[in-house]
């Protein structure tokens, strides 16, 4: 039997651009049948490219494969999106701040309707304070909340993390928060958010700063806290080594030819690595440049100690690793990437591809009660869209 434990539960997603999708993506994969309205000119995400997928964007396929999409203005269509919340477990919504309150979609107004749903809103800055009306997106998360400041080469200008790292986070955070609601028995008022999300990403350089004041800087590939963890260059490319306690340190040492380095008094301990890390990373790399990746990480693993290849995302996709485990799906046209559990040995599997702008909208009002000519009214008057 397929690993569906929400089946039976109807979520209503009124959320766009990454965060939100990927949130009900994950409970789509466990069974949840995803009702995703969007506005008639469809989910911002799916012309965000290239690069495309088909004619969708590639960030709309990763975050919205198992839904049904019923393109409706949220203006002119209220009353057709409460009455699928009518019939809905779950609602999700990111509209920008004060915009669900004004269409009555908010939470206190869905739960006064509605007392046993769970209303999950993601906000960028969350419900209170001064920045609660600022308008988000992760780029701006990851700037206000520390991670541009931490990222990049020592002594650089920060940049940003290569993925939508605060989106794909928030997306599993309100999951989370989403399933454990529904294990109590529904009814709650769940709020998710970017800043929240960047907050915890940076929980640790927090609490070093409100303990000792220091404010972290970009450490390259390294780690500010220990030594040595982070790339060095072989012959032929990255290769990242995390030696992190004194005994895996020695092992390196000896893997690589170098057993000097660990009797270094420089380097006896990690907080000595640490402080000695700029003479320790010369020493490492001196070495390592000598010989390919291949060969290292054979000796290495040989010796116990954790390393890996910097590979590209084409290196990624080609790996044997990736294909072994059976994260990629294809869906129709698409290839997609699968959820990052298994459960009982199987992985669950996405009902179905992205689906098409409004390819659904008949459909679903069809089960909200609503007759074909009403449903036909309802695209003459452009309160909705058919595929």
């Amino acid at each position: 039997m397929p690993f569906a434990p929400l089946a039976g539960i109807r979520v209503v997603d009124v959320t766009t651009s990454y965060a939100g999708p990927v949130c009900t993506q994950l409970l789509g994969a466990l069974g949840a049948d995803v009702v995703k309205v969007e506005p008639p000119a469809g989910d911002e995400a799916r012309s965000w490219g290239p690069p495309f997928a088909g004619d969708l964007g590639t960030l709309f396929v990763a975050a919205n494969a198992g839904k049904r999409s019923a393109a409706i203005d949220l203006r002119r269509g209220t009353e057709l999106v409460l009455r699928l919340v009518d019939r809905a477990d779950v609602v999700v919504q990111s509209l920008r701040p004060g915009l669900a309150e004004e269409l009555g979609l908010d939470a206190a107004a869905l739960r006064a309707r509605r007392p046993e749903l769970v209303c999950c809103t993601i906000s960028s800055y969350g419900s209170t304070g001064p920045k609660r009306m600022l308008p988000g997106y992760d780029p701006l998360l990851q700037a206000a909340g520390g991670l541009i400041s931490v990222t990049g080469e020592p002594g650089g200008e920060g940049v940003r993390v290569g993925v939508s790292l605060i989106d794909h986070g928030t997306g599993m955070y309100a999951a989370f928060a989403i399933l454990a609601a529904l294990h109590a028995g529904g009814g709650h008022t769940l709020d998710v958010s970017l800043w929240e999300t960047a907050l915890a990403y940076v929980s640790y350089h927090l609490i070093g700063n409100l303990e000792t004041g220091a404010v972290p800087t970009p450490q390259g590939t390294g780690f500010h806290a220990i030594a040595p963890y982070q790339v060095f260059p072989a012959s032929d490319g990255g290769l990242m080594i995390t030696a992190a306690n004194d005994g895996l340190f020695r092992r390196l040492a000896d893997a690589i030819g170098v057993p000097e380095l660990a009797d270094d008094p420089r380097f006896a301990t990690n907080p000595d690595r640490v402080t000695n890390r700029a003479a320790l990373v010369e020493a490492l790399s001196a070495r390592l440049r000598e010989r390919p990746r291949a060969a290292w990480l054979e000796a290495l693993a040989a010796a116990g100690v954790p390393a890996a290849p910097v590979q590209d995302v084409g290196e990624v996709a080609a790996d044997p690793q990736t294909g072994a485990i059976g994260i990629l799906q294809r869906l129709g046209r698409h290839t997609t990437v699968g959820p990052a559990f298994s459960a009982d040995g199987e992985r669950p599997a996405y009902a179905a591809a992205p689906p098409a702008l409004g390819e659904h909208t008949a459909e679903v009002l069809a089960e909200a009660g609503y007759s074909a000519d009403e449903v036909d009214e309802l695209a003459e008057a452009a309160i909705i869209r058919l595929a």
